[in-house]
């Protein structure tokens, strides 16, 4: 006879295969790369000091 298969663990690592392709599909299509971040980070920091240094004194 053959070893009995535990159809919850084959059900269980099925989902989490499943799971893991989709999160490798969504880090491809909306990932960024930590250059990509800083350069936004360094913008919008850029933008909030241009605005902050705008505003009247009152």
């Amino acid at each position: 006879m053959s070893t009995p298969i535990n159809l919850n663990r084959f059900r269980k690592e099925k989902a989490r295969a499943k799971k893991k392709a989709l999160a490798d599909h969504n880090a491809v299509t909306f990932g960024r790369t930590k250059a990509e971040k800083e350069v936004i980070k360094l913008q919008q920091e850029k933008q909030k000091r241009d605005l902050d240094n705008h505003e009247l004194d009152e």
